[in-house]
């Protein structure tokens, strides 16, 4: 009898062990209260962050026992920066920031990819002609941002069809869509999800064609948005990130769920007060397609080949001082993908 209840009593331990690395919650698991989290994010709360907020306000987090303060980014915010003060315990991260600090020393670790595909593109008017091949670059005004990961995508670009800068003008772009505007550049980096919806309607509006120029198109993947964490909470504390992460990326696969968009655009108009209900439509369409952009896609999964295109990417264009080891920067999660 007593060999009975021992071997009952491991078989429930075994199976509360389960269900909390499998994040559900089965009543009083947390007896000492939920888990406080802060979650960096990269940018403003718009279309690329409705599932973050969702897994916030549909309580996806505190079903996992966990209290999160889902926080906003923005050009003076640094999730990597947070990570290793101890701020926050997530953050959000485009690889070319991971990669930066990866050199630097910082032990950030990669859980998940939320695009797939780069919403980073180039919107022009192919009046013009429509660009079919890179050659197609030739002469063309091209906007980058100096420094940013665009200049180093556009690069590449021109190296691969064998163009140099003799043959293309390159213009510092700003925030003031102005010289587009007003066609003194051909091709405008924009995210599409985001800025190309607007600066779409605007010229369509007064009767001028859109069309993108994708990179991915021609083979060159450069890594987007991504969910870190640090070394140290990855080694402490597992099954708080796997709790985390399963809440996560179940708000992705329930907000960019088409039959839930009523409710994700509902979400979504919380926090992004600036664009109309219409707007806000075609962009979280759009999010869906590079996040999401097949069936079989699983929203989350890590794309490593497309990690190490752009660390050799980076590297040559003298972005990073020296290679990086990308197994050790990447801890996928496929069961919670």
């Amino acid at each position: 009898m007593n060999r009975l209840c021992v071997k009952t009593n491991w078989m429930a331990i075994a199976i509360l062990l389960a269900l909390l690395i499998l994040g559900v919650n089965i009543g009083n698991v947390w007896a000492d209260g939920p888990t406080k989290i802060n979650y960096r994010l990269k940018w403003l709360f718009n279309c690329s962050t409705i599932g973050d907020n969702w897994a916030d306000v549909k309580g996806l987090f505190a079903q996992n026992g966990l209290d999160v303060t889902v926080k906003a980014g923005g050009p003076e915010r640094d999730a990597i920066k947070e990570l290793e003060l101890g701020y926050a315990q997530f953050g959000v991260a485009s690889a070319d920031q991971v990669l930066r600090a990866r050199t630097k020393g910082a032990k950030v670790i990669v859980i998940a990819q939320l695009f797939q595909t780069n919403p980073l593109q180039w919107i022009y008017r192919p009046e013009n002609g429509t660009i079919k091949r890179l050659a197609d670059l030739k002469g063309k005004t091209l906007g980058i941002t100096f420094g940013g990961n665009d200049e180093s995508i556009m690069r590449t670009l021109l190296a691969k069809a064998n163009l140099t800068e003799n043959d293309v003008k390159l213009f510092s772009v700003r925030y003031d869509y102005t010289p587009f505007y007003q066609r003194k550049v051909d091709l405008w980096p924009v995210y599409r999800n985001t800025q190309a919806v607007f600066i779409g309607d605007k010229l369509e509006k007064a009767g001028e064609k859109v069309d993108f120029f994708i990179p991915g198109s021609y083979g060159v993947k450069f890594v987007a948005n991504s969910v870190v964490t640090s070394e140290r909470m990855l080694k402490q504390n597992p099954q708080t990130v796997t709790r985390f992460l399963g809440a996560l990326m179940k708000g992705w696969r329930q907000a960019l769920d088409p039959t839930n968009q009523n409710e994700a655009l509902a979400v979504l108009a919380r926090f992004d007060k600036d664009n109309k209900s219409d707007v806000l439509k075609r962009q979280l369409d759009v999010t869906r397609s590079l996040i999401k952009p097949d069936k079989n896609t699983k929203i989350g999964a890590i794309d490593i080949q497309a990690w190490k295109m752009t660390a050799d990417l980076m590297l040559k264009q003298n972005q990073i001082s020296k290679p990086v080891d990308i197994e050790k920067a990447l801890k996928p999660f496929p069961d919670l993908y």
